[in-house]
């Protein structure tokens, strides 16, 4: 009898959790333009949220290596509550801590979570693509959660992309069957897709099409500078947001369609393949390994005359990218200098490196990230190595738009050290997530700045959702103000409004244009360091 009172007492416990999870939302439908979907509208946060939309038909079988299809029209009621399958990929950069429903190649579902009211609409949207390089990465994640923002007044929109072999993949079997003529660039032409999804059907939640402002971190952010550029996608948005990426020479930079298509030929006769059709039919499994096999880090984007005619530079100098307010910037320690280095950081080593790498500037280079101490050398090896992997290109791309568009465009340095994780036997992963300290895993080493994609959940107010770090009052301060600046951006084309500081938009002809610094305390500087990135402008030039 005691036990049977015990299991009595536990399962009204358990039943009562159950409750308690579920009790604060109810069901709710919208009708979209394929059919109805249903979501949950949560009564204490206000929010409503649907995840798993499907926005393309899934580009498996005959779709694999194709532009995406329109998704069918379905009868009933479709259950949108639950996150879809994340793209195929394996854990390259650390423990993401996704949120989906498993990984599958049928994955180009979106997320939306919505503030809207019976009778309010014509809200701002904002369209946020996932990092990863183009191989990993998943719209599900914490860090890119939408709620915090959307309780700024703002429908947020996570889109789910194909990555690495199944997104990129070109080859001349794939460019003759297709109508365009090309092949490569699945997965931009994804984020595509999802855009015009937007552009059908945000108004059923509450957004107005025409106030669209895509966002992006790292292979996101290049994923922005595409759609900027690319005549497909530029009249689709309202404004742009990019932290820490462009598609623009050394960063992933979009390569001929010839070049592209010898290496897919390339990659397929090491695998033992000699057309396409044959590829095809494998399983999937089949090809996630062979990919993996390979050791290839992902396929180029390509310049193919449909999606991108051009190179961004290009574009922008001949002015004709999307002419959109551009919020843009970096972090003040991207990767670790040791990445240049290669070892220790004394002045020996760091020279030698200099001159191998510059063997004709190598003066110039010593100048401009000087080698005095071994503090002053690891932080001009940081530069040097964070310059040369992904701020010169974001650099770039906000020196063309400034000096090839009317449109303002403010620049940050992003500079908050994130506090130590809460598990010591972890380290943060090169780009987000963690690695455990013993495993073959890349892993960072202590940071003497923001490394990359450290922002990420600062600026979507996520920090209570990211449970690795030991967060302090001061780290939800500078979330707060990042917050702010990309919601006020989001909804009027300036970061600036009430309560925070001053953020003066750069001038086609400024000579040294300002940029925030995001830190605990914020504010905005001339910039400091732009003879650096003059400097590697007429290397990459040469």
């Amino acid at each position: 009898m005691k036990n049977i009172l015990i299991l009595s007492v536990l399962l009204i416990m358990s039943n009562s959790k159950i409750f308690s999870q579920t009790k604060n939302s109810f069901d709710v439908q919208t009708k979209i333009k394929n059919g109805i979907i249903e979501g949950s509208y949560n009564t204490h946060t206000g929010i409503q949220t649907y995840f798993g939309v499907p926005f393309a038909k899934p580009p498996v079988g005959e779709l694999r290596w194709k532009a995406p299809q329109p998704m069918d029209n379905w009868e009933g009621v479709r259950e949108t509550k639950t996150f879809g399958p994340r793209p195929m990929q394996t854990m390259v950069f650390g423990n993401m801590k996704s949120r989906s429903d498993g990984v599958s190649e049928d994955c180009l579902y979106l997320n939306i979570w919505t503030p809207t009211t019976r009778n309010m609409k014509d809200l701002p949207v904002m369209v946020y693509f996932y990092g990863g390089g183009n191989v990993a990465g998943d719209a599900s994640e914490n860090r890119y959660d939408g709620e915090s923002m959307a309780k700024k007044g703002i429908v947020v929109v996570t889109t789910n992309y194909r990555l690495n072999v199944f997104g990129n993949l070109a080859h001349p079997d794939l460019s003759a069957e297709s109508p365009y003529k090309a092949s490569g660039n699945y997965g931009q032409m994804d984020q595509h897709m999802a855009l015009q999804w937007v552009q059908k059907n945000i108004d059923a939640f509450g957004g107005d099409p025409k106030r669209v402002t895509i966002a992006g971190e790292s292979a996101g952010s290049i994923g922005v500078s595409v759609h900027m550029a690319s005549p497909l996608s530029k009249d689709l948005i309202a404004g742009a947001i990019g932290e820490s990426g462009a598609a623009i020479h050394p960063t992933m930079a979009p390569v001929p369609l010839a070049e592209a298509e010898n290496q897919g030929q390339e990659f397929l006769k090491n695998a033992g393949y000699s057309s396409i059709t044959e590829f095809r039919k494998l399983p999937t499994r089949d090809i996630y390994e062979i990919y993996n096999a390979s050791q290839r880090f992902g396929f180029p984007m390509v310049i193919e005359g449909y999606f991108l005619p051009k190179s961004l530079p290009e574009i922008f100098e001949a002015k004709e990218q999307a002419q959109v307010p551009l919020i843009l910037g970096w972090n003040s320690a991207e990767i670790p200098g040791m990445a240049f280095t290669q070892g220790l950081y004394s002045k020996e080593n760091y020279v030698v490196k200099v001159k191998e790498t510059y063997p004709e500037k190598n003066a110039e280079v010593l100048k401009l990230y000087p080698s005095g101490s071994e503090k002053e050398i690891e932080r001009s090896a940081t530069d040097l190595a964070s310059d040369r992997f992904i701020v010169y290109s974001t650099w770039k791309w906000f020196d063309l738009h400034r000096k090839n568009s009317d449109q303002p465009v403010y620049r940050y340095l992003y500079s908050k050290l994130r506090p130590p994780l809460r598990d010591k036997n972890l380290a943060s992963g090169l780009a987000g997530g963690t690695v455990e300290k013993d495993s073959d895993a890349p892993q960072m080493p202590e940071p003497i700045g923001a490394p990359h994609a450290a922002e990420i959940e600062y600026v979507m107010g996520n920090l209570n959702l990211v449970d690795d770090y030991a967060w302090t009052t001061d780290d939800f301060k500078a979330s707060e103000t990042m917050l702010n600046f990309f919601a006020n951006f989001v909804k009027t084309g300036n970061p600036n409004g009430e309560n925070l500081p001053d953020w003066p938009n750069a001038k086609a002809n400024d000579a040294t244009p300002p940029v925030m610094v995001i830190d605990t305390e914020s504010g905005s500087k001339n910039a400091e360091n732009d003879a650096r990135y003059l400097f590697l402008d007429e290397v990459y030039k040469n």
